[in-house]
């Protein structure tokens, strides 16, 4: 899915070569300020390294439109974004930028159990708890359908039984659905127990690649 070549980004990141394969659950996984971030903006070409090369299906990412990537494959940051308005227009917001049919209450209800928040799609979005926030921002990517999914510390605002349940989500519909989902989390017990590879990094650098398959 993605190939790193020789990337280098201010200094932060150094990385000589990183295959990331597809439809598998990558973890990454790094004290703060190690690069993870990072890492995952230029996979999603938020930002552009300085030198190097980051292939995307063997493509280029300087050869691919920003936004036609970014309808294939789509990032939620750690502080995720939130609209003014209701959750059912937050959830709707995602689906609007994509160009694609809107769905029915009874589907953004169902993501609302999925991600495990008990609200009303007509509760007012910017009044819900940071952790609400995140599963309502998660719930509208998973409603997006993206190839990759990009996900920075999807959890880090949950407790620890709520996180453990969101992730095992995110990592069980990514195998349903032969997604590829890309994970930077603080937790080495979640990223063992849900990742098929963890990457960590330390100093900007790749410092191990563990893959369960090997």
């Amino acid at each position: 899915m993605y190939e790193i070549r020789n990337v280098k980004y201010k200094n932060i990141l150094d990385i000589d070569n990183l295959k990331i394969p597809e439809k598998k659950v990558t973890s990454i996984v790094g004290k703060s300020g190690s690069g993870k971030t990072t890492l995952l903006r230029l996979l999603n070409k938020l930002i552009s390294c300085d030198t190097g090369t980051i292939l995307f299906k063997d493509k280029s990412l300087k050869e691919i439109n920003s936004v036609e990537l970014r309808r294939k494959v789509i990032m939620l940051p750690q502080q995720p974004i939130i609209f003014e308005g209701s959750i059912r227009e937050n959830l709707l917001i995602g689906l609007e930028f994509s160009e694609k049919e809107l769905l029915p209450d009874d589907r953004l209800n169902e993501i609302l159990k999925l991600v495990h928040l008990d609200k009303s799609l007509d509760s007012e979005a910017e009044k819900l708890s940071g952790g609400e926030k995140q599963r309502v921002a998660l719930g509208r990517v998973i409603l997006m359908d993206p190839e990759v999914l990009l996900l920075d510390e999807p959890s880090s605002a949950l407790d620890d039984l709520t996180e453990d349940k969101i992730i095992e989500f995110v990592a069980n519909y990514s195998r349903d659905n032969n997604k590829t989902l890309i994970l930077v989390t603080h937790s080495k017990d979640i990223s063992k127990k849900y990742s098929d590879i963890e990457i960590v990094i330390e100093s900007g650098r790749i410092s191990s690649i563990e893959s369960k398959e090997a």
